[in-house]
């Protein structure tokens, strides 16, 4: 038998098909639970590797032979070695090429919407991460809102339809993912856009997005509103793109709300926090569609794969947004925290420009799942 090797864009393809995949993953038991590949039709079993060093006769009844089944490790080596262990006991199966370092970095660049006179927004979804980032483009030009560290995704799919990198904009300083916002205006000479009571601490030349900014670009002059809401950090900010899309960054998500405490100021914030999604959020229109720096669950894409909900719906469904009583809503935000992003405080002096870790550093201090939401 054979064994095959399978891409993290083509397990994507199969996420966002709600296809059937069977995934043995052999890391840690404790690394499974914290964080694995989701799929709305996966199932699992997690042994690990070096159970399996004297052979995998005692697993062999436990992957099914009807169903496309995918062995998983860190980094790939162990995964191909189990799955090639699996094949000589006569099963075909496929190892994660790359491993789940490969899955935390995979961007999959999908379309959410059309702007006026012939602009259009997309939404780059990480999908082993959580995180999305987005990129309009307007008349030749392009502006980029969130941007990962894997710079050459968006650099490569803007010269694929076109277009040139003129801003890049971040909504708060990232304290879960590093940013590639200044990599991407460094290499383009594109402006870069950070809010300033985010920005205090950093150590490069920026352009002050603040309450009020509207960013022209391209010759149809698609406008992006800089709405200032505060909560997740001191300076967040949001976009309201074309009259049509609210970039939420880490204020609102689909199912969730943003948490207040990766500064270590929790209850400073939280005040803020519920008057960004209960005061300012509900002067905007209920039609805009809300585009989020993250998502929290697989169950938040859309069919199309996108993560993306009328603000109206979710003020009826997200739950985060519906906690009349003051007291209470303080007390699940700041009482009922998820753990912290690995090496979040390391992040954040990443993002400020304050170290500069090598490539390898990077991928470990980001490793894990989406952690900015309280759910």
């Amino acid at each position: 038998m054979t064994v095959n090797v399978m891409t993290s864009k083509e397990v994507t393809k199969k996420v966002m098909n709600k296809e059937e995949l069977f995934i043995l993953d052999v890391r840690n038991q404790s690394d499974f639970q914290d964080w694995k590949i989701e799929g709305e039709n996966f199932k699992y079993i997690n042994v690990p590797y070096f159970e399996l060093l004297d052979g995998v006769e005692g697993i062999i009844e436990k992957i099914p032979t009807d169903k496309e089944v995918l062995v998983v490790c860190a980094k790939e080596g162990s995964s191909i070695m189990v799955a090639e262990m699996l094949s000589d006991e006569g099963l075909t199966v496929s190892y994660l090429k790359g491993g789940m370092k490969a899955w935390s970095e995979h961007l999959e660049p999908v379309k959410v919407g059309e702007l006026k006179d012939g602009g259009e927004i997309y939404q780059f979804v990480r999908i082993g991460k959580g995180c999305l980032s987005y990129m309009v483009v307007s008349n030749g030009e392009a502006a980029i809102i969130d941007s990962t560290r894997m710079t050459d995704i968006y650099l490569e799919f803007a010269e694929s339809i076109g277009a040139k990198i003129t801003h890049v904009f971040d909504t708060h300083l990232h304290a879960d993912h590093i940013s590639g916002g200044t990599v991407i205006a460094d290499k383009t000479g594109a402006t870069y856009w950070l809010p300033p009571k985010d920005a205090t601490e950093v150590t490069f030349q920026y352009q002050p997005l603040e309450d009020g900014n509207d960013v022209e670009f391209g010759n149809v002059k698609i406008n992006i509103h800089a709405l200032y809401s505060p909560g997740h950090t001191i300076g967040s900010t949001s976009f309201i793109v074309d009259e049509k899309f609210l970039l939420s960054g880490d204020i609102l998500f689909i199912d969730s709300i943003g948490r207040p405490d990766l500064a270590g100021l929790a209850q400073d914030w939280v005040g803020d926090l519920r008057e960004s999604l209960y005061k300012r959020y509900r002067e905007l229109s209920e039609d805009l569609i809300v585009l989020p720096a993250h998502f929290m669950i697989i169950e938040e894409l859309n069919e199309d794969g996108s993560v993306a909900e009328k603000l109206g719906t979710l003020y009826s469904k997200n739950h985060g947004l519906n906690i009349d009583d003051e007291a209470e809503f303080r007390r699940i935000v700041t009482e009922n925290l998820p753990p912290q992003p690995n090496s979040y405080q390391e992040i954040r002096e990443t993002n400020m420009g304050k170290i500069n870790p090598d490539e390898e550093k990077q991928r470990e201090m980001e490793i894990g799942p989406n952690r900015c939401a309280v759910r």
